[in-house]
């Protein structure tokens, strides 16, 4: 059964405010998912060593990966990215719309790659929205028009997620359900599985949304010493099946 983790790395410095991408790699190949969606990655930046920190993480684990950058300062990037080792391609990376004349706004992307699994084409959507209610209702707007979900070239098992910045009473979210599935909600799981902040777990910011011929089988958010140093958040694992046609 295919396992997807999405997971908010905080540039790998953890709650201890140490540096450490071999410990968020560590977090990740403990529970051996098929596919990481990362965001919050720094790549060749002073604040973090000049560490590609996509490469790196996907190089310990020996998956491939795809990194956007939302934001480029000089030779600095810093972004998302996709890792698996299943044959995949890059369909699309690109930045999401922002508003004008808010102070401190970082720019922000999406990537959507199609990854083959037991003979299945799977798209997969990773985002990191930003932290303005108007920021992100563009923004989810964007994600369901036709540059992203609502493209021509979508079609079949698809699968959204990422840090949304964004819980599920806000207008953005309900943008996104009324495209997706959340995978929670299909679950009916209540006590609903949060991950933010990490130390202690109250607000379900991060998400994952399917389309109808996914089966979501279990969602959870490792609790261990671990997952709770390693960055802000916790990272959400999601296990599904494809529905045959």
């Amino acid at each position: 059964m295919p396992r997807l983790m999405t997971y908010n790395v905080h540039r790998c410095v953890g709650v201890d405010r140490k540096l450490d991408v071999s410990r968020v790699a560590g977090v990740i190949a403990e529970h051996e998912p098929d596919i990481v969606c990362l965001q919050e990655l720094d790549v060749g930046r002073a604040r973090t060593g000049y560490v590609d920190q996509a490469r790196s993480i996907a190089d310990q684990l020996s998956m491939t990966f795809h990194f956007h950058a939302a934001m480029t300062v000089e030779a600095e990037l810093y972004g998302d990215a996709i890792l698996t080792h299943l044959p995949e391609k890059l369909i699309r990376s690109g930045p999401l719309p922002t508003v004008r004349g808010v102070p401190g706004l970082e720019p922000r992307g999406a990537l959507w790659a199609a990854i083959e699994i037991d003979g299945a084409t799977l798209n997969v959507f990773n985002t990191h929205l930003g932290l303005v209610p108007r920021e992100q209702r563009l923004q989810a707007a964007a994600l369901v028009g036709d540059q992203w979900l609502g493209h021509p070239d979508c079609t079949g098992p698809t699968l959204l997620t990422g840090d949304f910045n964004a819980t599920s009473l806000t207008r953005p979210y309900q943008t996104l359900t009324r495209k997706l599935a959340d995978c929670q909600r299909s679950l009916g799981l209540k006590p609903s599985v949060k991950t933010f902040p990490s130390s202690f777990p109250a607000i379900r910011i991060d998400h994952c949304f399917t389309s109808p011929e996914i089966v979501v089988t279990a969602v959870k958010a490792p609790f261990s010493p671990l997952a709770r140093m390693a960055s802000d958040h916790l990272p959400l694992i999601i296990d599904f099946e494809i529905k045959r046609p």
